[in-house]
């Protein structure tokens, strides 16, 4: 029996990869569930992590032996995973409380350059112009997350469809020059679905977020010559005024205002599928580079990131957005972890511990937690550079 860390047998665990990622429970279930294993079962991390790697996590997964209170905030979409994680250290290691706030990704960025926070949540890496003013910065990557398109249109038929939206079409919505869902550039990419003429009502986030800098990312991709030229990718944007857009501040603000705009399009983060789901929107299959359509799942999202795991470099930046994997869902990204000097020693050890265990397949990147937020866990290759990005960590 096992106290160093959870640990979790992946086979039993993991789901089906071909499914959508589907409805998930709590994170009090999330927590007492990935405990329960924990107690019983530490065999399978030698399937799961090179001899190489668990050397390199049990180094750094060294839990303070007096009381420490590490911050996090920042991104809305990492924040439900932090939340779970929080819970399982405190319960397994009480020594150490995890704080996860939210507030977007700009506002991680910034609190973890000031030292407001320990760690900030981020789904962009660090522009090089940060790395400049903050060269103290890493950014760590911890997950692969997704984003999805939501819809609340109603009496769409066949029931059940999951429209198939591109990024030009997405661009024209959000630019005002479509107006209505039966627009004929909607509906020829849905031959065989009745679409009706609700208004577009094209929503927003209001914050300094990491989505906006995904979702922008995907239209400057998707079209370049309209959207490309005219909005630069970025946490914050200058909105067109299309008729009936609004804002909305953190996924979960864009959830609830899509769910009372007859018409609405939103980008949300796909740790909150369920809710979206619970509000009765629907979601979109995106188009991809290579023109073929893709919902959010496991498989798809799996095979967007396979295609930038080798490339991914020692600093953990890199976009994944629009790649070329022909069955890759096109909106993919690493969940960062901004983090800098630490106030002194005992900090320093108790982030490394936390984010170690974190992206260990053992423990904070096991199924149990990932699989209810619909996120993916780091390639191999991937978790060798955070381990090494985490271990220079320092005060």
């Amino acid at each position: 029996m096992s106290t160093r860390r959870p640990t979790l047998p992946l086979a039993a665990t993991r789901r089906r990869k071909s499914r959508l990622l589907g409805p998930a429970g709590v994170l009090s279930v999330l927590t007492a569930g990935a405990l329960t294993l924990a107690a019983c079962s530490s065999s399978s991390s030698s399937s799961t992590t090179s001899t190489t790697a668990a050397v390199r996590l049990s180094s750094l997964e060294k839990w303070p032996t007096t009381p420490v209170s590490v911050t996090e905030s920042g991104s809305t979409l990492l924040q439900p995973l932090f939340a779970a994680w929080a819970n399982a250290i405190h319960i397994s290691w009480p020594t150490v409380t995890v704080q996860p706030a939210g507030g977007g990704s700009g506002q991680g960025f910034a609190n973890a350059a000031s030292g407001i926070s320990n760690i900030g949540g981020s789904d962009p890496y660090l522009s090089q112009a940060q790395l400049a003013q903050y060269p103290a910065l890493k950014n760590i990557p911890l997950a692969i997350s997704a984003q999805q398109v939501n819809y609340n249109v109603a009496n769409i038929t066949p029931a059940g469809t999951h429209l198939k939206l591109s990024g030009k079409v997405l661009s024209a919505m959000y630019q005002g020059t479509i107006t209505s869902w039966n627009d004929p550039q909607i509906t020829a990419l849905n031959p065989g679905v009745t679409i009706p003429s609700t208004p577009v009502a094209a929503i927003h986030r209001s914050d300094s977020s990491g989505d906006t800098f995904l979702f922008t990312s995907y239209l400057a991709a998707a079209d370049p010559t309209g959207w490309g030229t005219k909005y630069p990718a970025n946490t914050t944007e200058q909105w067109p005024n299309a008729p009936g857009s609004a804002a909305a501040q953190g996924n979960g603000g864009m959830v609830t205002t899509c769910a009372a705009t007859p018409g609405c399009v939103a980008y949300i983060g796909i740790s909150y599928l369920d809710q979206a789901s619970q509000s009765k929107l629907g979601y979109a299959a995106l188009q991809n580079k290579s023109g073929n359509y893709e919902l959010p799942s496991v498989t798809t999202v799996s095979a967007e990131a396979a295609g930038f795991a080798n490339s991914t470099p020692s600093s953990g930046a890199i976009s994944m957005i629009y790649g070329p994997p022909t069955d890759g869902y096109p909106i993919v990204n690493y969940e960062y972890a901004i983090v800098g000097k630490q106030p002194d020693a005992a900090h320093a050890q108790a982030v490394k511990a936390v984010l170690a265990w974190a992206v260990d397949p053992n423990g904070g990147n096991a199924p149990s937690f990932l699989d209810n937020v619909h996120f993916v866990a780091l390639p191999t290759q991937v978790e060798q550079i955070a381990l090494k990005l985490i271990s220079k960590v320092t005060s």
